[in-house]
Order: structure tokens, then sequence, then C-alpha cells
């Protein structure tokens, strides 16, 4: 082996033993900075999107000169969000003003949403053709018969309609909403809480009979 040989082998062989002490000073150094070192290629993919569950304001002025701006409650990310409408309620006796209003905030509950609103991810789960009559005569003044029985809804559908009438006209004095079905049955005073407002698909509205059994 001549002496040039001997001299490239050994320069080699320094070089690698320095780095063989060089990486792990490196690893340290990086562990000392909060970096934590790895030895293969890591892709988590992209961020995780978001749900804004927010649509832009409506032009109220607009609005209000073509119905009556209101608040209805839709699904969004399992949770309901109110969203803005407008409805129009035909004149009548003042003692069918509740039904009144309370039949149009069903029609706008069973309304597919707009195109902006599915964007935001917003849907309904209140079905169509639901309708909503006044009290029987053994009901509270202040109850609503639905065409299909309140146990008979899904639990995000009376949550929808409970938290659409507690803020409306359709609600009794007390915020409470006195819901009965299409037969004899007592109706029953539910509540919009947070916690069905937050979780509407778990969370049953919090209800009491009227006839107090």
């Amino acid at each position: 082996m001549t002496r040039s040989t001997r001299a490239a082998l050994t320069a080699r062989a320094t070089h690698v033993a320095r780095l063989a002490l060089a990486l792990p000073l490196l690893a340290v150094v990086l562990a000392g900075c909060g970096i934590r070192a790895t030895e293969v290629p890591t892709d988590f993919g992209p961020a995780p999107s978001r749900v804004p569950c927010a649509l832009t304001g409506p032009d109220i002025g607009t609005q209000s000169s073509r119905g009556i701006l209101v608040q209805v409650f839709l699904v969004c990310s399992s949770q309901l969000a109110p969203v803005d409408r407008t409805v129009r309620i035909e004149a009548g006796p003042a003692e069918t003003d509740r039904v009144r209003a309370a039949q149009a905030l069903l029609d706008e509950l069973s309304e597919a949403p707009s195109d902006a609103e599915k964007q935001a991810n917003y849907s309904t789960t209140v079905p169509k053709a639901l309708t909503v009559d006044g009290p029987l005569g053994t009901d509270p003044g202040d109850a609503l018969r639905l065409s299909t029985a309140p146990a008979e809804l899904t639990p995000y559908a009376l949550a929808q309609i409970i938290c659409t009438f507690s803020d409306s006209e359709a609600a009794s004095d007390d915020g409470t909403v006195t819901l009965g079905g299409p037969g004899t049955g007592a109706p029953r005073r539910y509540e919009c809480t947070e916690a069905v407002r937050t979780r509407p698909g778990t969370e049953t509205p919090p209800s009491t009979r009227t006839d107090g059994s």
C-alpha cells in the first residue's frame, strides 16, 4: 500500500469518527431546544378543517321589508345554531296568533337549507308537512298540538322545534313551550337549555306534564 493511499484512508477514518461523535451531540442540542430528532420523514397530512357554523348577517332592513325577521335553530357540527330567516304570517284572530306563528316557524325549519347554509354545514331534521294546531278542550290555553307526537320525532328535530319556539310568539309567557301530539294525551311543557343546544342528539329537552301527573 502506498503512502498516499494510507494517508487517504486515515483521513477518511478520521472524518467518519468525527461524524459519529457529532450526531449524538446534535441530538442533544435539538432536544435542548425542544425539537425532537427523528430518523424518518413524518407526514401528518393537512390540518383538519374547521367548520365555522356561522353565516354573514342578513341585510335586516331589506329582509324586514319582505316579512318578519325570526331565528330558527338548525343543526351544525352536532349542535344547534341560530339562523336568521324572514317569515310572513297572515292576519287572523288574536287567539290564533300563537298557532300561526308556530306554523310559520315549522315551515322554515322543514325547508332545505340555502346554498350558503349548506356550505357552512347547516342541516335540518324537522320533517316536511309537519303541522300544528291549537289546544284541545282540556289543554292549557298556550298548548300547541303537532301532527306528529313529540315523542315520535327524532331527538334533533324535537330540540330544533323546542329551541326555535322558545324565543318566539309560539312560547308561553315563561319561555317554555307546551306541546302535545294529535291524540288526547296531556301535552308537556318543554324547555330549551344550554345542554339541549350543545348536545341535541343526546340531551332530551326537560319537560313536565301539564295535568300534574
